[in-house]
């Protein structure tokens, strides 16, 4: 099966994408929990997993950046992780398993993960010129 990637319209390099299989879990989470958001866990208790809460209930800091949006879902990474991460494009997709149990598909026998890509020389100019929108540090 080859899996499609989606992205966000607007912008001519996303630096996150997301599965049509992603997509799907996101909107049931969003029906039963209402608006959602994403931080890329940073290694700790919960591995380097996407970890997806209601929007407002994780925290995020003046160290936080915003990485783009996916399904309508703001994603964000702390900007030390950014550092390491910024050559890739992060891909969300879902695979079966449990995940961690902050996260709100843990219950559903699936968890979000995050696949990567490194950027092609031409696209990393782009994003050094600013036509991708870098990220923006939360005020």
């Amino acid at each position: 099966m080859k899996t499609q990637w989606r992205k966000e319209p607007e912008a001519m390099v996303e630096r996150v994408l997301v599965t049509d299989a992603a997509l799907d879990l996101i909107e049931r989470l969003r029906a039963r929990h209402g608006p959602l958001m994403f931080h890329q866990s940073g290694g700790c208790c919960d591995g380097s997993a996407p970890m997806c809460y209601p929007k407002g209930e994780f925290r995020v800091g003046g160290n936080d950046v915003r990485l783009g949006d996916i399904g309508g879902c703001e994603v964000y990474m702390d900007a030390d992780q950014f550092d390491y991460w910024k050559h890739t494009q992060l891909i969300i997709d879902v695979v079966p398993g449990r995940g961690s149990g902050f996260s709100l598909e843990a219950p559903e026998g699936l968890r979000f993960l995050t696949r990567s890509r490194v950027f092609t020389d031409d696209e990393v100019d782009e994003l050094a010129k600013g036509l991708a929108s870098l990220p923006d540090a939360v005020a």
